[in-house]
């Protein structure tokens, strides 16, 4: 009899990631710090992780991790800006929307030799107001930088814009884990930065020519800019966004943030009472982070809890006592009616409570 030969079953082609983009989370799909801030008129990090606002403010603004999202390109969530106190710009003024990279990351890109990496910038883009706006490379270690326009011609929808920016043969990026380069996304800039003429090549930084023709978003309540699908790679070519697994982008972004609690009763680590007035706990890592991190807390009255022996004590903050970039001791501020050497646990007592590490660029 004859054998018939089974072929076995096809293996799906799932490939891992090679991290051509150098930007982290350019899908928004993760915002450890909140969804959505309202009020903010200071720069920093808000929600969508590894995406920090930076400038001199104008306007006040609400910014989000939203789900209104180009249709059909696979993207989930957006970051958005909407204005909700409109100002004109002082001379001094800007806004940018940016991403910061460590100059180990960056040295394939060869800056500073004659075989310097072009750099191509893709991205999609959404806005009621239309004009022009800046996106720029900002050299942190050389204080040099490029600008390039962009055009939202169309209020209200969706476009995909790609930019290249072609390589420096000046200025290497330090091998380190500090700053190197910034991707900055201007939404508003003053006359400090806009009366020059758009430096369109690398040179070395003249603030006058960074944002020149930006337009204004701040100047109405109406304006609302949302962007996603944030993609820089080598060459002068824009592929396909790169989708990176969910956990992948998490252990990334952790590596500048890591939430590890955040409301009403949700526990921190376990501890143990030092003394009568301070309880400690050893936390290792779960992702290594870029430097030894601070902690990020809301610092209120009575907002966390330490309980051991069935008895429950109330304190407002903690502090770092030692760590490195992979396991950290804290301690917390003095409490009061506490067992030298009782084992407990640390948690969250209020809403508005949480705790977190941070070691953003």
């Amino acid at each position: 009899m004859a054998l018939t030969r089974i072929q076995p079953p096809a293996i799906a082609d799932v490939r891992e990631p090679n991290f051509r983009n150098i930007v982290i989370n350019g899908d928004m799909s993760l915002a450890q710090r909140s969804t959505s801030v309202s009020g903010i008129t200071a720069f920093g990090y808000y929600t969508v992780d590894r995406m920090r606002l930076f400038g001199s403010y104008v306007g006040t603004w609400t910014q989000s991790q939203d789900t209104d999202v180009p249709t059909g390109q696979g993207f989930a969530k957006s970051l958005k800006m909407d204005c909700t106190t409109s100002s004109a710009v002082s001379a001094g003024s800007h806004l940018i929307i940016n991403q910061r990279f460590e100059g180990q990351n960056l040295q394939y890109l060869k800056k500073g030799t004659s075989s310097a990496e072009s750099l191509t910038l893709s991205f999609w883009v959404k806005s009621n107001k239309t004009g022009t706006y800046i996106c720029e490379l900002n050299d942190n270690d050389n204080t040099r930088q490029i600008s390039k326009s962009y055009t939202i011609s169309s209020a209200d929808t969706w476009e995909k814009k790609t930019i290249t920016y072609a390589g420096d043969t000046t200025g290497a990026f330090d091998n380190d884990n500090a700053l190197s380069l910034y991707c900055n996304f201007w939404i508003g800039a003053g006359s400090n930065f806009t009366s020059g003429t758009l430096n369109t090549s690398w040179n070395s930084v003249t603030e006058a020519n960074r944002a020149v023709g930006q337009v204004n978003l701040a100047d109405s309540t109406s304006n609302e800019f949302f962007i996603t699908g944030i993609q820089l790679e080598a060459g002068s070519v824009a592929t396909d966004f790169e989708v990176v697994p969910f956990g992948q982008n998490l252990q990334r972004c952790q590596r500048y943030y890591q939430k590890i609690a955040e409301g009403t009763t949700q526990p921190i680590y376990l501890a143990m009472s030092y003394n009568a007035t301070q309880a400690n706990a050893f936390f290792s890592l779960p992702n290594s982070m870029r430097a030894t991190p601070s902690i990020d807390q809301t610092s209120g009255s009575g907002y966390y809890r330490y309980t051991a022996n069935a008895s429950n004590a109330s304190f407002d903050s903690f502090n770092v006592d030692y760590g490195s970039t992979q396991a950290l001791a804290i301690k917390t501020a003095s409490i009061s009616g506490l067992t030298g050497g009782e084992a407990g646990w640390f948690q969250t007592t209020d809403a508005s409570s949480y705790f977190a590490f941070d070691s953003e660029l």
